[in-house]
């Protein structure tokens, strides 16, 4: 009973996941098809229409697709930043123990796909890509995982989590170290000096969801004309959330039998609305409901199926629909390169240096993953999509001709990864690892 309640939020988001990637899939081929159809232009000209407003102290005037890949990924860059502080304080990377095994297999997805981009690129114009194979997306990895069921252990899917948190951490750091503008230092100063208010609030004890609301609109607004890419305030303002409860549990229940046993003997309204007494005593326990909840796991809780169900694939659907044909203007180069990679980049880093580290004893991995476990979630590793799609529109977005090559590639190499770890996982045959 105690093993079902720890393992059920887990799988519930496995679960979630699942669907995600299922939709993911289902987003891409509509845009596919979409951008290769007769109905091309309009799938263009959607993207490229211009919303927002404009006055003589702030513009915000841009194309509905940026309006996405600034706007609605800030909002799945803070479920991001909620999942990895959640992770540090409470979770699978909160000691060294357990952070290692997940730690040094993303460190060998990142390093060893950009070193293998470094050594395959010939073009000076397309170097700056780099950074596009080292991002793993989580909701398409764990789709074929949980396809899998219990070909593979559920320890295997809590590394694959880990493994992509640690690596969405390490292509945040990216992006805004490599993948942002000209910074404009005053801006981004005083989004800091909010950014610090709200974090000396929080660990005062003190938060409100409309507070911080509304300093996440200016934050966002001055990372994004200071020139820092406005994903970035997403993540930082996640770490403004608390995760500690005001009341404990036991507290909690007490006050709910008061709370029960108050509305038991309130007088009962003859008409199908509530008394006074009970409205008051439904106030009490809304109060006392906020107090018992975790700010950070509430919010998780809210965004989570939002961006899923529904930020996640209008990405895909927005990015996703790159135009194929003899005509198109490709680099097939790049898209080669992407694709290797993906696919090899990630299988061969990540499989060594779990293997080295191992037999180093520098880690511990779990009795019941196998050789055959890591090689084959290494490759699954290699599907990039969401985090991969988005560097490429940062890294290219002075050179758009590379935008859909590049695309191409993340679209190959996540296929044919996601094919051969699956296989791979499908027929395992158990082998356990070697000490």
């Amino acid at each position: 009973m105690i093993k079902k309640r720890i393992l059920s939020p887990f799988q519930k988001f496995v679960k979630i996941e699942s669907v995600s990637g299922i939709l993911l899939l289902v987003a891409t081929l509509i845009a596919l098809v979409w951008a290769n159809s007769p109905y091309k232009d309009s799938y263009e000209a959607l993207w490229q229409y211009k919303v927002g407003f404009t006055s003589p102290h702030l513009e915000l005037y841009k194309p509905l697709i940026l309006w996405i890949n600034d706007g609605l990924m800030a909002v799945f860059f803070f479920l991001i930043g909620l999942e990895i502080k959640r992770e540090f304080l409470i979770g699978e990377l909160n000691s060294m123990k357990k952070v290692a095994f997940p730690l040094f297999g993303a460190l060998g997805g990142m390093l060893v796909p950009v070193l293998f981009f470094l050594i395959l690129n010939e073009n000076p114009e397309t170097q700056k890509g780099w950074g596009v194979p080292m991002a793993t997306d989580i909701a398409f990895s764990l789709a074929v995982l949980n396809v899998l069921g219990n070909k593979v252990p559920l320890s295997l899917k809590v590394f694959l989590t880990a493994f992509a948190i640690v690596d969405d951490i390490g292509a945040v750091l990216v992006i805004a170290l490599f993948y942002s503008g000209s910074i404009n230092v005053t801006l981004i100063i005083t989004a800091l000096i909010l950014l610090a208010f709200l974090y000396l609030i929080a660990y005062r004890g003190f938060y409100s969801k409309y507070v911080t609301f509304l300093f996440g609109i200016v934050i966002w607004v001055l990372f994004l004309k200071s020139g820092i890419h406005p994903t970035i305030a997403g993540i930082l303002m996640a770490f403004a959330v608390p995760i500690r409860q005001k009341i404990r549990t036991p507290e909690f229940i007490e006050n709910l039998e008061q709370i029960t046993n108050n509305i038991k003997q309130a007088r009962i309204s003859p008409q199908p609305i509530l008394s006074k007494e009970q409205i008051e005593e439904i106030d009490n326990l809304d109060n006392w409901i906020d107090d018992y909840q975790s700010p950070l796991q509430l919010l998780e809780h809210k965004l989570h199926d939002l961006v899923a169900y529904i930020i996640i694939p209008i990405f895909a659907l927005a990015n996703a629909g790159v135009l194929i044909d003899g005509d198109a203007n490709l680099d097939t180069t790049l898209i080669r390169n992407i694709a290797l990679c993906l696919i090899l980049g990630n299988s061969i880093g990540i499989t060594t240096i779990i293997t080295v580290v191992k037999k180093l004893k520098i880690i511990e991995v779990p009795k019941d993953i196998s050789n055959q476990h890591i090689i084959g979630v290494s490759f699954l590793a290699g599907i990039g999509f969401t985090m991969a799609i988005f560097i490429s529109s940062l890294a290219y977005a002075s050179s758009p001709e590379f935008i859909d090559s590049a695309k191409i590639g993340v679209l190959l190499g996540s296929v044919i990864s996601a094919i051969i770890g699956y296989s791979i996982l499908r027929f395992n045959k158990a082998e356990t690892i070697e000490e």
